[in-house]
């Protein structure tokens, strides 16, 4: 993340069963876990659905179909103490690989050295008080509105 750059974005939210799979982060600054879709930097040329399409395979070797675009959302937020400002578009979709719904979690990598696990989050329980952050800001509201 480049200061005072805008980054665009792409994430998908696969909802099975009351869950949604996200990344798990930690902040060391705030000494905070919180979760994230997956998806990624928006490259020159390449829409919203081709990010996510070649992230999913980037990180967790997975291929995905039936993507839909739910809406956009602003995330202005500070991570490690630096400040960062992104625009994401947000999809739903399904993994081709029916047994990726079955893992309690799943193994990958980040901009292809970082390890990162993606686990399966049932949404009432990230709806609660005490549970740990879902970025970006907005996404949980923005999942209630949408079937």
């Amino acid at each position: 993340m480049k200061p005072g750059k805008v980054r665009p974005l792409a994430i998908c939210v696969f909802r099975h069963e009351g869950r949604i799979l996200a990344a798990e982060g930690y902040d060391r600054m705030k000494k905070q876990t919180f979760y994230r879709p997956l998806g990624g930097k928006i490259e020159f040329g390449e829409n919203g659905a081709q990010t996510v399409a070649r992230e999913l395979m980037e990180e967790i070797d997975a291929e995905v179909a039936d993507l839909r675009y739910l809406g956009t959302l602003e995330n202005l937020f500070t991570f490690e103490g630096k400040a960062g400002h992104e625009i994401v578009l947000i999809y739903d979709g399904r993994f081709t690989n029916e047994s990726l719904y079955q893992q309690e979690s799943i193994d990958g990598v980040e901009d292809r050295a970082d390890p990162l696990i993606a686990r399966w989050l049932r949404l009432d329980w990230l709806e609660q008080d005490d549970a740990p952050p879902l970025y970006p800001d907005g996404l949980l509201h923005m999942l209630r509105q949408t079937p």
